[in-house]
């Protein structure tokens, strides 16, 4: 991966933002950053708790390809620690970051692998398109902000439908007996506010 460390390093510094940027551009692109990514845990507990059968597995589903994801994340990292742009001095960095390895962006292969879960599920496909869409979108702005090189987002995109392909085919054939089970837990524990109606049974 090293011949391709000048091209990293260069369209980092084409899109990472300067001192001199206006101030709400750089508020905006903490917000897309930073926050956007909480529509996945969001938008999972919803899909559980107002949706049916279908949905609650698809939730199920959707995690266990986020946590594939994550595992290769991990093990890249491990094997692989890449420096993030501040920790080489190289551009501005607009929020603190811990000095983690910086191949691949969990942001973007999270957002991503629940996009590909959507679309390899041809029911949910166009969700998963608009997903991932948006995976690309928060991982381009972390480049913005300073704390990703263009290649962590690039890793990302071109990991998750590896870590969504081997998650899914699993979850769909062993899949439908945790769902019921955890449904059944699920039932008992909120069993209040599902009689009261707040939540599906």
């Amino acid at each position: 991966m090293d011949f391709l460390e000048p091209l990293n390093q260069s369209l980092f510094l084409l899109v990472n933002a300067d001192p001199a940027t206006p101030i709400w551009r750089i508020h905006a692109a903490l917000l897309i950053a930073n926050k956007l990514i909480l529509l996945v845990p969001c938008t999972l507990a919803a899909l559980w708790l107002w949706g049916g059968q279908e949905q609650r597995s698809l939730t199920l589903k959707i995690l266990a390809s986020i946590g594939a994801g994550l595992c290769i994340s991990y093990l890249f990292g491990a094997l692989w620690p890449h420096p993030r742009p501040f920790t080489i001095g190289l551009g501005h960095a607009f929020f603190h970051h811990k000095a983690t390895a910086s191949f691949p962006s969990n942001h973007t292969i999270i957002i991503a692998t629940m996009a590909f879960a959507l679309i390899f599920d041809r029911r949910w496909a166009g969700w998963g398109w608009a997903t991932l869409l948006l995976a690309a979108i928060v991982g381009t702005s972390r480049v913005y902000l300073g704390v990703h090189f263009p290649l962590d987002i690039a890793g990302g995109l071109v990991l998750a439908p590896v870590a969504a392909g081997l998650a899914v085919p699993v979850w769909n054939r062993v899949g439908a007996p945790l769902t019921g089970l955890l449904q059944t837990v699920y039932r008992k524990v909120l069993a209040l506010p599902i009689a009261r109606g707040w939540i599906r049974a």
